[in-house]
């Protein structure tokens, strides 16, 4: 089934492009969520007037995400955790324990924007990257204390 993307979809591509897919994952998960159309040639003629509004919409979140990596990359943030004699931590200091530190900073990220491979489990210093926009990746700075 050939379908018209309405949004970015990290998977497939960018909003309007036409791609290929199974009939299920069409059918049951892009269309109902409004992420695709199916591309007949209503939509393909409809698809040519909206390539402008995606454009100016996919600039408009552009901006905004390079506006975002720019106040991620300046911040640097203190997380304290209770740790044991050697600086080993008691649990660990995930991408949750991130966001919502950079939420108590100013900047609302979700937690599945944070890319921390594994959990940090030692105290000491550690560069965190953000997904902000598609390409956008800035990192920050994260020092973790002990309690």
């Amino acid at each position: 089934m050939k379908v018209i993307l309405q949004e970015d979809v990290d998977t497939l591509g960018k909003a309007g492009d036409i791609v290929k897919v199974a009939d299920g994952y069409g059918r049951n998960y892009l269309i109902p969520k409004r992420l695709a159309v199916p591309a007949d040639v209503r939509n393909l003629r409809a698809l040519e007037h909206d390539r402008r509004v995606i454009e100016a919409r996919s600039k408009k979140v552009r901006r905004s995400a390079e506006e975002m990596g720019g106040r991620l990359s300046s911040l640097s943030l203190t997380i304290p955790a209770k740790a044991g004699e050697e600086g080993k931590l008691f649990g660990a200091v995930t991408s949750r324990d991130i966001a919502e530190a950079l939420e108590r900073a100013g900047v609302a990220v979700d937690r599945r924007m944070v890319l921390l491979e594994e959990p940090i489990k030692q105290v000491g210093d550690y560069k965190v990257k953000i997904k902000a926009g598609t390409d956008i990746v800035p990192e920050v700075s994260v020092r973790v204390v002990a309690e």
